[in-house]
């Protein structure tokens, strides 16, 4: 069996996911064992070897976790970012703050519940939201939207929030909604959109 160790302490996202990505797809390689020290790089690893096939077991390593994948073939990683339905358009829509436009901040506010509400016109081709910065105070307890994106996400709206934002604000632990996510499934994401629509 082909056994690799990878040392991703102190990297920013996405650059774990980029290196783990980089290994496994140099092929025979059916044990890895990625060396983290954030919980928003140990979510954003595991889930990425989870959808490249491999069984994920997680411990503790000092200050750090180790977050070990497993499989009985080598290979190339699997695609990380499901590409919606061909016969549908595909747009993404990129939030990056928790409130809509600049002048008055309680105005900002109801603008983007009343935005996130109304999101669901867009019918089947609405595909993506992605969260990032201060928009992932969007997704987290407490925020007066979390209904309507839990709504979108029932509807089948693929929700990506920003790992590496929410550990900055400190909310991993709060999310309420949506896939943690990497920068790496973000760029990938916006890729396969046919449009893109950016608030900020």
């Amino acid at each position: 069996m082909s056994e690799k160790t990878l040392d991703c302490r102190g990297l920013a996202c996405p650059n774990p996911v980029i290196k783990t990505k980089e290994l496994i797809d140099r092929g025979e390689l059916q044990q890895l064992t990625v060396l983290v020290d954030n919980p928003a790089a140990q979510e954003n690893v595991s889930r990425f070897l989870q959808r490249a096939g491999f069984e994920v077991s997680v411990e503790p390593r000092g200050d750090a976790a180790a977050v070990t994948g497993s499989r009985a073939e080598a290979g190339p990683c699997q695609v990380f970012v499901e590409p919606p339905a061909e016969a549908q358009r595909k747009i993404l829509v990129l939030m990056g703050a928790d409130r809509l436009g600049r002048g008055d901040d309680v105005l900002g506010t109801k603008l983007i519940a009343s935005f996130i509400a109304t999101l669901k016109e867009m019918g089947p081709d609405l595909w993506c939201v992605v969260m990032l910065n201060a928009g992932v105070k969007l997704a987290v307890a407490g925020s007066e939207v979390l209904a309507g994106l839990k709504d979108l996400e029932q509807s089948g709206v693929r929700l990506l929030v920003c790992g590496t934002c929410l550990n900055h604000f400190q909310l991993l632990e709060a999310k309420q909604v949506g896939e943690t996510t990497n920068m790496l499934d973000i760029v990938t994401a916006m890729q396969l959109a046919d449009k893109v629509i950016t608030l900020t």
